[in-house]
């Protein structure tokens, strides 16, 4: 893998952790009854978004470890996963 393939790969990876990672701990304006004019009960009241975007980060960069561990110590591609379930190139 070259540095151009991880680090696509990691932004593709990073985006979609991000939307794993947005969840956590949200609280909304209406459970903590403090709705702000203007916004719905349902926005939520600290969306701690640096938090997020470092613990979205530390976990696609796991992924992507672990991907690229997969790749070039077991030799794991993306045609021997296709090959696996028995897709087979054109």
């Amino acid at each position: 893998m070259t540095l151009v393939t991880i680090l696509a790969v990691y932004l593709v990876v990073w985006w979609l952790a991000l939307f794993v990672v947005l969840p956590w701990g949200v609280r909304t304006q209406g459970e903590d009854a403090d709705t702000v004019l203007g916004t719905p009960s349902s926005a939520p009241s600290r969306p701690m978004l640096v938090r997020k975007a470092i613990a979205t980060s530390i976990l696609a960069a796991v992924i992507v470890a672990a991907l690229w561990v997969a790749n070039t110590r077991f030799g794991v591609t993306i045609e021997s996963v296709a090959a696996t379930f028995g897709v087979r190139p054109n």
